[in-house]
C-alpha cells in the first residue's frame, strides 16, 4: 500500500513494481508461505517487472520527455533585434522574449534578419542564420 501511495503522489512511474511485488508477496502470505518466501516473491516480481516493462513505460508514456523552459526554444526560429556582431552578442525575439544571442559560426547576422536557435548556453541563445546559402 506505501508503494501504492508514493506512486500517486509522484506521479512517474517510480514505485509501481514495488507495488505490485508487494501484492504477490500479499497473495503468497494469502497461500501460507512463510516471511523469507514473501521477501523472495516480492524481490524477484519486483526486479522481473522493473526490467522487463519499464523500457516499455517509460518509451510509451514518454515520462522525463517532455521538454520545459530554456529547452523547449532549441530548434525554433527567432527574429533579430539587435545586430549580432562577429565574436559578440546581440539580441534576438523567440516566442515573444528577448534573449541575449551569439551567432554559433561567430558571422555577423544583421537586424530583422530570421535565425534559427541551435543551443542555449546559460542565459545565451546561441543561433545561426535561417536563409538558405546558394
Amino acid at each position: 500500500m506505501v508503494f501504492a501511495v508514493i506512486e500517486a503522489f509522484t506521479l512517474g512511474i517510480a514505485t509501481i513494481w514495488f507495488a505490485i511485488g508487494a501484492l504477490f508477496a500479499m497473495l503468497a502470505a494469502m497461500i501460507g508461505v512463510g516471511l523469507i518466501g514473501q521477501i523472495f516473491i516480492f524481490l524477484i516480481a519486483s526486479s522481473v517487472l522493473i526490467y522487463f516493462t519499464r523500457p516499455l513505460a517509460k518509451k510509451y508514456l514518454k515520462i522525463g520527455n517532455t521538454k520545459t523552459n530554456v529547452n523547449s526554444i532549441v530548434g525554433l526560429v527567432g527574429l533579430v533585434t539587435k545586430k549580432i556582431e562577429p565574436f559578440n552578442t546581440g539580441q534576438v525575439k523567440v516566442s515573444g522574449q528577448i534573449w541575449t544571442a551569439k551567432s554559433y559560426n561567430n558571422k555577423e547576422i544583421e537586424e530583422g534578419e530570421e535565425v534559427k536557435v541551435i543551443k542555449v548556453e546559460g542565459v545565451k541563445l546561441i543561433v545561426e542564420n535561417n536563409k538558405e546559402e546558394i
